[in-house]
């Protein structure tokens, strides 16, 4: 008598044994990190780490197809490669019982390693995690590879034909499936409540109102045009691009700032309070993400307050290079160490750069940096918009690099001239007739004089403009179409207001932004 199963069904089944303690793996390492905390999870740290070590070309095309999902499709990839290697494992350890477990403890130092490479980790207990989770799976494995060997020899059992312990073996999955289920869920629930002083925190700011408020949004600023953008973006629309797969959420309480660095006098040590009991400056600015593509969604307007960052500079003692300063840049750090850094001309150049705590009468969301965040009208976000930031040292371009300029992006980023057609969408079908496109336009800090569109390979023809609402915010547009049948392309170009044209050469966004005119195809009918 046969005491294991058919070979195809054992091959089958010490895949599941693999899946099983993958599985049992994630669940204790995720009970165990809402101990230690979100960001020391395996597939948080591994995920980190891949980001970190992801060729330029490769994120762009992630932003690109994902859009604000790419974080989760990288999830779901580490989730789908770490399934297969845990079905490797499994058919391993059914030949080799030890090997196998070996290998899922191989793994688990693995995580760990990447747990303690990340910039932000915290310590040695950030490896605690990957290596409670490795332990767990080894265990889990070993334990159901020998149910699976096992011959039938017990009082009860029902060996079957085969003559091996069926009964046992699935109660022995059943109980680790069950249990690891049960381990996981508390751990995530842990894990969602670990952020309930930073969420209480939130819920008691009262923004006090700017000593200096924005000015109101000019009559004809909104087009109302059906399909345009918004005016002012809603906070739940606003694009979210940054390389954070847990939200940090930090506690306002205990927050605090540090200035400090080449040219400063007097460090300064903020508390959040002390940002809202100084003059608070209220302005309207539309943000753009350097990773925009021609026509792409990463762009939006709002209505911030916050502290003048050149204000606190000043006060620190810092000079910009133009007077004599000694640090031609300034580095943002945020909790998760990410790293910015902004031409300090430029944030003391008299622009309303700002260290905000509020987004359209709101305290930050937890997504777009609360408690504070950087912004600087006029450059892409990824020299200007640190969020959750937490220290600001004055240094030089030539002293350091910060993170993107590591990966080969440009070290300043201005935002270059653009518009985008809003409406008629791609492929759209209208009537032949009057046909309204409308859209907007945008050249942060120096604005908007002109917008014209091109119908096919026409001439260019005059759009009528919105009324200006600052030189930091985007213009609407539109322009009266009289459709004729057919298919037809068009396109969009405009003037800022140094009389410079958009370029017609189109360029990646790699590595100072995207360049090109947008156009759009539609058929009417």
């Amino acid at each position: 008598m046969r005491t294991s199963p058919n070979p195809w069904v054992r091959r089958l089944l010490a895949a599941l044994n693999g899946l099983l303690a993958g599985f049992a793996a994630l669940a204790v390492a995720e009970l165990v990190a809402a101990a230690v905390r979100p960001q020391a999870s395996p597939v948080v740290a591994v995920g980190g780490a891949a980001i970190d070590r992801t060729p330029t070309p490769v994120k762009d095309f992630a932003i690109r197809h994902f859009g604000e999902n790419d974080k989760l499709v990288l999830q779901l990839g580490i989730l789908a490669t770490l399934a297969a290697l845990a079905v490797v494992l499994g058919l391993i350890a059914l030949r080799h019982r030890g090997t196998g477990s070996a290998g899922v403890l191989l793994f688990g130092a693995v995580g760990a390693a990447a747990a303690l490479s990340r910039p932000d980790s915290t310590g040695i207990a950030d490896a605690l995690p990957s290596l409670a989770g490795a332990v767990a799976g080894a265990g889990v494995l070993y334990w159901l590879t020998g149910r699976l060997t096992r011959p039938a020899t017990h009082e009860g059992a029902d060996p079957g034909e085969d003559g091996w312990d069926r009964r046992g073996f699935l109660v022995a999955a059943s109980a680790a499936a069950l249990a690891s289920a049960g381990t996981g869920a508390l751990g995530r629930y842990l894990n969602s409540t670990s952020g309930q002083n930073a969420i209480a925190s939130r819920n008691a700011v009262r923004l006090p109102p700017a000593a200096s408020p924005a000015a109101p949004v000019p009559a004809g600023a909104r087009l109302g045009i059906p399909g345009i953008s918004s005016f002012f973006t809603p906070n739940g629309d606003f694009y979210r691009v940054d390389t954070a797969l847990v939200v940090p959420r930090v506690d306002a309480t205990t927050w605090r700032l540090r200035i400090h660095g080449q040219g400063v006098a007097r460090p300064l040590s903020l508390s959040f309070e002390d940002l809202l009991r100084r003059q608070l400056i209220e302005r309207d600015i539309t943000l753009t993400c350097v990773s925009n593509e021609i026509g792409g969604p990463y762009i939006g307007n709002a209505r911030w307050i916050g502290v003048r960052l050149a204000d606190l500079l000043r006060e620190a003692g810092v000079k910009p290079p133009s007077q004599g300063g000694l640090a031609d840049q300034l580095v943002a750090r945020s909790v998760d160490a990410m790293t910015i850094g902004s031409p300090v001309e430029t944030v003391m150049d008299g622009r309303d750069a700002m260290l905000a705590v509020g987004m359209n009468g709101q305290p930050l969301p937890f997504e777009h940096g609360f408690p504070v965040r950087m912004l600087v009208p006029g450059l892409y976000g990824y020299v200007s918009a640190c969020k959750w930031i937490q220290d600001i040292e004055l240094t030089t371009f030539a002293a350091y690099d910060p993170y993107w300029v590591q990966r080969g992006w440009a070290r300043r980023g201005p935002i270059k001239t653009e518009s985008r057609i809003d409406t008629p969408k791609p492929f759209a079908g209208p009537r032949a007739g009057t046909v309204m496109v409308a859209g907007v336009a945008w050249a942060q800090h120096r604005g908007i004089e002109r917008v014209e569109v091109r119908v096919d390979d026409g001439p260019w023809n005059p759009a009528d403009l919105a009324t200006q609402d600052t030189l930091d915010t985007w213009r609407q547009w539109s322009y009266r179409w009289n459709a004729t049948p057919g298919t037809h392309s068009l396109t969009v170009r405009a003037t800022d207001g140094t009389g410079q044209t958009q370029t017609s050469t189109r360029t990646d966004t790699f590595p100072d932004g995207a360049s090109g005119w947008h156009s759009v195809v539609v058929t009417v009918t």
